[in-house]
């Protein structure tokens, strides 16, 4: 795939399929036992989802965005466990976490190691 490429999501009961009717190169069948979990994107306040991850065992990750990324999740969730469907951190929770680390990072570039 491309870096945007438009097609089809399918969910079947042995795994997530992506098509593009116009290049049948284009597309990736996850079998349900290759996901690791699948982070959604969730806008802060809201409760819409702008697009999905799905992390792989083996192959890295793959993002995609549907008309209805919550309906396609709810689908997905038939196959996939529930502690496997997570929110992904957004720009605010990522700041903050660095925020938090500061201290950490330079009190450890003082420290002497034994």
């Amino acid at each position: 795939m491309g870096l945007t490429s438009h097609g089809n999501v399918m969910v079947g009961n042995k795994a997530f399929e992506y098509y593009n009717e116009r290049n049948p190169e284009d597309y990736i069948q996850i079998p349900w036992d290759e996901v690791d979990y699948i982070a959604a994107e969730v806008l802060r306040g809201t409760k819409k989802i702008t697009r999905f991850a799905i992390f792989t065992k083996d192959n890295g990750h793959f993002t995609f965005s549907t008309r209805d990324d919550k309906e396609t999740l709810r689908a997905v969730r038939k196959y996939v466990d529930e502690d496997k469907l997570v929110r992904s951190p957004d720009f605010i929770d990522v700041t903050a976490k660095g925020a938090k680390s500061i201290p950490s990072v330079i009190k450890n570039l003082f420290h002497k190691g034994n």
